[in-house]
């Protein structure tokens, strides 16, 4: 067993802290990873204080992980020392599944091995994830970093940048479409990035002008307060696809009268309580309500791939980890442009 240092949260209503802890032993097909940064998810904070039910203490949370490749296992074939990858929402699957043979072990059938706050496939060994010094992960399940990509500004790739680009993917964003992001925070603003990129025609849809210089900067077109009901009525029927990345509670109904005939919106964003709608708007324009989990290993590389051919990468603000908690308060409040990401030069 290999020491540790990380950050956990020692319980639901405590305050991360300096963590030292084991992690297993390298199995023939293993990396060894010496995480360098690692990204802050809002999911963290949902799963550090068991907003969503279900989670294992003593916690270190993260799976926004890019680092350098320091050992490998003898039958090791995809990765050597020194190469820089990245490690996503899961480190493992049953792989057996209809779902795993796809290439979709997101929705791995006898549920996927969380990178933390889970176990590992005995069923009995939690997991620890990136807010640590290093990681120890089944090759299949560690992702290439585009060598144009900085590895503290690839980091939330694993998590924001593949939760956007596969419903983009998966719903045909290109040219000619219109498309509407829903909230232009650490999600929001990846999906204008990578929508534009795929040709789409991008509006922003957003509670206030705070931000409205940013989105056009990272390819919107158009930028919208909905905040204004009138706004709503203007945009009837306007958007082909809309992706809602927000954790708020809001009127998902009138979200989706802004859809065209067959038009679709999807949920990434998940609030802590269940939410509802009326069935007319969808049933008036055979519209269509759906929701994505990030991707699988295959989409997740042919993302970071895709990024690294656009040249497209997050903001971020790059913190110690002595400054983690006073971030979780800053990303409820939507305190952060874009995505915060711990330095793990601070833990030594």
């Amino acid at each position: 067993m290999g020491s540790a240092l990380g950050y956990a949260a020692k319980s639901a209503k405590s305050a991360l802290e300096a963590f030292s802890f084991q992690r297993r032993e390298p199995r023939p097909g293993d990396v060894v990873i010496d995480i360098k940064f690692c990204g802050i998810c809002h999911s963290d904070i949902h799963q550090a204080r068991d907003e969503w039910g279900g989670s294992i203490f003593p916690m270190v949370p993260g799976h926004e992980i890019s680092g350098v490749v320091t050992k490998v296992g003898g039958s090791v074939t995809k990765f050597k020392v020194g190469d820089r990858v990245g490690v996503g929402c899961f480190v493992d699957s049953c792989r057996t599944c209809s779902n795993c043979a796809n290439g979709e072990q997101q929705y791995c059938l006898q549920g996927m091995t969380g990178t933390y706050n889970s176990y590992e496939r005995d069923g009995k060994t939690p997991t620890y994830g990136g807010y640590s010094n290093h990681i120890v992960v089944d090759e299949n399940y560690v992702l290439h970093m585009p060598q144009n990509i900085p590895l503290d500004r690839g980091a939330p790739l694993l998590c924001a940048g593949i939760t956007l680009y596969s419903p983009l993917r998966h719903w045909k964003c290109g040219p000619g479409m219109k498309v509407a992001v829903v909230g232009l925070g650490g999600l929001g603003h990846m999906g204008v990035k990578i929508a534009a990129a795929m040709g789409a025609n991008v509006s922003v849809l957003s509670q206030s002008s705070k931000k409205q210089a940013d989105a056009l900067k990272m390819g919107a077109k158009n930028f919208y307060i909905m905040s204004d009901e009138a706004t709503f009525a203007k945009l009837a029927g306007t958007f082909d696809l809309i992706i809602n990345t927000v954790s708020a509670d809001i009127n998902l109904s009138a979200y989706l009268s802004l859809l065209t005939t067959n038009g679709h919106m999807v949920l990434v964003g998940v609030p802590e309580k269940a939410m509802s709608i009326h069935p007319f708007p969808l049933i008036m324009g055979r519209r269509s309500l759906a929701g994505s989990l990030i991707g699988g290993i295959a989409e997740t590389q042919e993302m970071l791939d895709f990024c690294g051919k656009h040249n497209i990468m997050p903001d971020i603000e790059l913190i110690p980890f002595q400054k983690v908690n006073e971030a979780y308060e800053r990303v409820i409040k939507s305190d952060v442009r874009y995505r915060f990401v711990l330095d793990t030069a601070s833990l030594k």
